[in-house]
């Protein structure tokens, strides 16, 4: 029985050092030096393969678990939302040229939840994390997972503004100068009835969001009615929804939290009757991919995203070299691309 328990165990041993060995591009006797801590590897081949290890799911010899594995989490809300994919791409790239391995979590309903991809992260011991969106931003959502990934000391940053008090390093669009670069376009195009579409009212980027409108409305005279400012779930149905809202207010225009949002905002002003945008004029936000594309191409506010996803891994490789990283967010200036779906107001 001895005999052919140690059998199966060298074939599934001959079995992982084939495997590993193929997917790294060396020999499998390279394998089994650094699975058994013998010299002659070169550093970089020797992290490959420990990499490799933890990728493919298997266990690392016991002698070689005391350093963390050069993975990072990369948590996501969502790939349905083309903004989220983006990021992974930018955040991918940049990690990768710092010979790290992004681990992707994304949520979906029923699914997932943050909580537990964070266990399952601090089980494949990562060198640190990066939250793209997510319930640090939402003032009505669980916190108690980041605090365990501070309790241990964890490199983490957050890519969206978070609510107070988030011991981490942050990395953000202006969301009060995209709500302002948004307004002050359709009131230089003579719309004086414009709505603003937000997301929940939980959500601290809508929150800034509609401080910049506010703010700026006091400082141009312009007037927002309170039944033409509305909170909706980030979503094309939920921006229709709410749009038809704005246009039974009387708005002439809408600037949106998001392109999803302007999407519906466009659904809605059609099945109303109205010409996007000679009747009614939409801002987006983000300008992620293919809006230049629709129907009409979407005028939107644009977040650097190539720039805020390296800034946030540059912080995370700091962060985990052992660096202090700052405590005030880092902001970043939004754009306005202007498109077809704004035009001058006729009413």
């Amino acid at each position: 029985m001895k005999k052919q328990v140690r059998l199966a165990y060298d074939a599934a041993m001959a079995g992982r050092l084939s495997e590993v060995a193929l997917k790294v591009g060396v020999s499998e006797a390279t394998v089994s030096r650094v699975l058994n801590d013998k010299p002659g590897v070169a550093q970089g081949t020797r992290e490959s393969i420990l990499t490799a290890l933890d990728v493919m799911g298997y266990e690392r010899p016991t002698k070689l678990r005391g350093d963390r594995a050069r993975l990072v989490g990369l948590v996501l809300p969502e790939l349905i939302n083309p903004i989220f994919p983006e990021f992974a791409d930018v955040i991918g790239g940049a990690l990768a040229q710092q010979r790290f391995t992004p681990v992707l979590c994304t949520r979906s309903a029923g699914g997932v939840t943050e909580q537990e991809y964070v266990d399952l992260l601090l089980d494949q011991r990562v060198s640190g994390v990066i939250f793209v969106g997510g319930q640090f931003s939402q003032r009505r959502a669980d916190h108690s997972h980041y605090q365990r990934l501070a309790d241990v000391g964890l490199p983490v940053v957050l890519i969206n503004a978070a609510i107070e008090d988030m011991p981490f390093a942050q990395v953000a669009c202006d969301d009060q100068m995209s709500a302002q670069q948004g307004l002050e376009h359709l009131r230089s195009l003579g719309h004086q009835a414009i709505g603003v579409l937000l997301g929940p009212e939980d959500h601290v980027p809508s929150e800034q969001k509609l401080l910049g409108a506010q703010s700026w409305a006091k400082r141009s005279g312009v007037q927002l009615a309170d039944n033409r400012i509305i909170h909706a779930q980030y979503s094309i149905e939920s921006g229709q929804a709410a749009t038809t809202s704005l246009i039974n207010a009387g708005a002439s225009g809408v600037i949106c939290a998001s392109d999803m949002l302007a999407l519906g905002a466009i659904r809605a002003a059609r099945r109303a009757g109205l010409r996007v945008p000679e009747d009614f004029s939409v801002v987006g936000f983000d300008d992620s991919a293919l809006m230049n594309s629709v129907d009409p191409a979407l005028t939107t506010i644009r977040q650097p995203i190539e720039a805020m996803g390296r800034a946030a891994v540059e912080l995370l490789v700091a962060a985990i070299e052992g660096e202090t990283l700052p405590n005030q967010p880092l902001l970043f200036e939004p754009e306005l691309v202007v498109r077809r779906s704004t035009a001058t107001c006729t009413s």
